[in-house]
């Protein structure tokens, strides 16, 4: 079964680095065969990778995006993938864990999935955190 990708009007998709943008009216289309795949809503830039798991993220991007640094990226995403599991709990684990077996097939696309969650959930850590440090700083 392909990757089936349903996109908006306009919307921009990279095909094994090749932009292609939709008309204005949403399609669907089945990939049938391994592509390097990535949305233009997917990607992350580098000023927004401040955070660990963004960061991770935005490596895989890379490999993604530039093949030919594939095989220098990939052993440091497992290793920052590795460093991220025991910060979080076991549901987000399965997410990294996930994430760096789809590394391991170079399934890029399918391992920045496998990390959305990830980035959300850090993402609302990180404003707790900041929720309580402004709290503590107006005491």
């Amino acid at each position: 079964m392909g990757l089936r990708l349903t996109l908006k009007p306009n919307e921009r998709i990279l095909i094994n680095g090749c932009v292609i943008r939709n008309s204005d009216r949403r399609q669907l289309l089945v990939i049938e065969n391994h592509a390097d795949i990535v949305r233009e809503a997917d990607l992350l830039g580098e000023e927004e990778a401040r955070t660990p798991v963004k960061e991770v993220y935005f490596f895989i991007q890379a490999a993604l995006l530039d093949p030919k640094k594939r095989d220098k990226l990939v052993p440091i995403i497992q290793k920052k993938l590795g460093k991220l599991v025991p910060v979080f709990h076991d549901d987000m684990a399965e997410h990294i864990f996930e994430a760096a077996s789809h590394v391991s097939q170079t399934d890029f696309y399918k391992a920045m999935r496998a990390l959305r969650s990830v980035m959300e959930y850090e993402s609302k850590l990180f404003e707790v955190l900041n929720a309580r440090a402004a709290a503590t700083a107006a005491e």
